[in-house]
């Protein structure tokens, strides 16, 4: 498929039950559960549901990689990021980050050894200057991850 038909089609396409066209959006924050602790795939809303699982089927698709993950901020993904990382490594990243970016970084994760520079990651030879021997990652202006 296209891109543009696979924003439309890919992931999930459509729902077997129904045979709805479209994966529909399940307002639910529990599940009946066969017993206590044995389920039929979700439990609880925050832990996964058919939705957001549909949503993380389409990011894959479309950025043809593994999985697609999907959260309810932008800083609910960077920080699930970077816990990624161990005390003693080193990111880069762009001087032009977001503002809550650039505080869980200098005021959070700074205070678990997680080390970070800011640099115009447009100018390469910055971004080289800025390499150190436990440097791990690099996000560059436009959010792009680089391990």
């Amino acid at each position: 498929m296209k891109r543009k038909t696979k924003m439309i089609h890919g992931g999930i396409p459509g729902d077997k039950t129904t045979g709805a066209v479209s994966f529909p959006i399940y307002q639910v924050s529990t599940y009946k559960q066969v017993d206590v602790g044995v389920h039929k795939g979700y439990e609880y809303s925050r832990t996964g549901n058919p939705t957001r699982f549909a949503l993380e089927e389409l990011i894959k698709d479309l950025e043809e990689g593994k999985r697609g993950f999907a959260f309810g901020s932008g800083m609910a993904a960077i920080s699930a990021v970077m816990m990624l990382f161990n005390s003693g490594d080193h990111i880069i990243l762009t001087d032009d980050v977001y503002g809550g970016t650039y505080r869980v970084m200098n005021k959070v994760l700074n205070r678990v050894g997680i080390e970070s520079t800011f640099v115009d990651t447009t100018d390469l030879e910055a971004v080289k200057a800025a390499i150190q021997h436990n440097t791990r990652l690099y996000i560059s202006r436009h959010q792009q991850i680089h391990f």
